[in-house]
């Protein structure tokens, strides 16, 4: 959606402080493109508004005495799809901002933005964009590449032919010298399997060895 020129972006602003709701108007002011047409202090109170105030954008505080931001987001993005949601909220954790976004907001600032950020992030929704400050951009990020070293180090600990093999007859009960009468090899390479797969894994016991051969469908039970 653009903003042709003389064209008033229209708002409303949902958060449960009237304090926190007086400090965003006070950020918007001077803009003349911003008309902030209605505030809410729960959810219930804005989904009441919007049946005859019909704003481009919601300015919206997660943690609501009645319905959560996350939730009231969800709800739009099924129910009111061309309004969109810009979330002003104290908590910068990746929790509550892939929630957000999972459910569909567009932007997710600190109550902490500057006016110049809230205002740029607020036109840059209204154009079809996303926006996401830089402290919010660094908890992604840093969420991303936490999940890409992560996923390295499950490759490295991925058990081996042979080793899935051991766990598995470990898993079934057997000893250490059944498993090597069957395997044609020595008890200590068994136990040298053994010592490996709990070094991969991260387990203790032989118990949590089970365990984990029954949560990946290695054995049956």
């Amino acid at each position: 959606m653009n903003n042709p020129a003389g064209s008033k972006i229209k708002l409303i602003l949902v958060d449960d402080h009237q304090i926190v709701r007086d400090g965003i108007k006070a950020l918007l002011e001077g803009e003349a493109r911003f008309d902030i047409i209605g505030e809410a202090d729960t959810g219930s109170m804005f989904f009441a508004l919007i049946k005859t105030h019909k704003p481009d954008i919601v300015l919206l505080d997660i943690n609501l005495p009645d319905i959560s931001g996350i939730e009231i987001t969800k709800k739009l993005a099924h129910e009111y799809p061309d309004i969109k949601v810009v979330v002003l909220s104290m908590y910068n954790t990746e929790d509550y901002i892939f929630n957000a976004v999972k459910a569909g907001a567009k932007a997710y600032l600190p109550k902490t933005t500057t006016r110049r950020e809230l205002q740029d992030a607020v036109i840059t929704v209204y154009n079809g964009e996303e926006y996401f400050s830089q402290a919010i951009s660094n908890v992604i990020l840093r969420s991303f590449i936490q999940q890409a070293k992560n996923e390295d180090r499950r490759k490295d600990n991925a058990l081996t032919s042979r080793e899935t093999e051991i766990l598995k007859l470990f898993a079934q009960g057997l000893s250490n010298t059944e498993i090597a009468n069957q395997l044609f090899i020595s008890v200590r390479t068994v136990e040298s399997h053994k010592n490996h797969i709990m070094h991969k894994l991260e387990l203790k016991s032989t118990v949590d060895l089970i365990k984990f051969a029954i949560r990946n469908n290695i054995i049956e039970i």
